[in-house]
């Protein structure tokens, strides 16, 4: 039987990825995709991308303060906007794209000011861009929010390619929805940040319904209990 790496049901304390020495259950990515690691590291190994990378670590180690106390502890001081906005000059980045779902106008407003404010031109791009009927892509009236209305289609590869002629530095994403978001990073030339993802239910905090797995949210346990049952059957 094949395995396949499953990093996020390892119960190792002391992970070998972690440091010299640890260990490894059989599942472990480092240990089954060894081509996979020489390849990104050759991927390190170019310039551009070395510097982002290396930018970014030095990023996240900065959103602590206090890292030189012992015993160590964890003390976290900075937002994503300002991980963003300090990244950015690390970059050397000036021209800054924001693609943003029409949902979020107002709060894309408030974060294009933001960034202006710190010295950055920003480029915003809504995802209704170009006014195009769902119909053009196959969407069926009966397929719409709005039942056999007229209605524009998200737009993202126009987004990503409003912000390519624009010529953006580094994008920035806003409440896209699932499938949109993606869209726009296949086709968006620069790199690109996510700084707020689409939850219409949980305030585009989607990360609420996992910490109450075990309470409001456990009906999301419900098709795994059914296939335990089917087994024990």
């Amino acid at each position: 039987m094949e395995l396949y790496g499953k990093c996020a049901q390892c119960k190792v304390s002391a992970k070998i990825c972690r440091g010299p020495g640890g260990q490894h259950p059989a599942f472990c990515s480092t240990m089954l995709y060894t081509a996979s690691l020489d390849k990104a590291a050759e991927e390190y190994a170019k310039p551009d991308i070395k510097e982002f990378a290396c930018q970014a670590s030095v990023q996240e180690a900065e959103c602590y303060i206090d890292r030189e106390a012992e015993p160590h502890y964890r003390y976290p001081v900075k937002t994503r906007i300002q991980e963003i906005i300090e990244f950015s000059r690390k970059m050397g980045y000036r021209k800054l794209g924001m693609a943003f779902c029409g949902g979020l106008h107002q709060e894309a407003a408030i974060v294009g000011r933001i960034l202006e404010d710190h010295g950055f031109e920003v480029v915003s791009v809504m995802c209704k861009v170009g006014g195009v009927d769902k119909e053009s892509i196959g969407v069926k009236p009966h397929e719409k929010v709005k039942i056999g209305k007229p209605e524009t289609m998200c737009n993202p590869i126009a987004q990503a390619e409003v912000l390519n002629s624009a010529e953006t530095d580094f994008n920035i994403l806003m409440g896209l929805c699932v499938g949109h978001d993606s869209l726009f990073m296949k086709y968006s030339k620069p790199m690109t940040t996510v700084f707020a993802v689409k939850d219409r239910v949980l305030g585009h905090n989607p990360m609420a319904a996992i910490y109450n797995y075990g309470s409001y949210y456990e009906r999301f346990q419900q098709d795994r209990l059914k296939n335990i049952a089917v087994k024990e059957d």
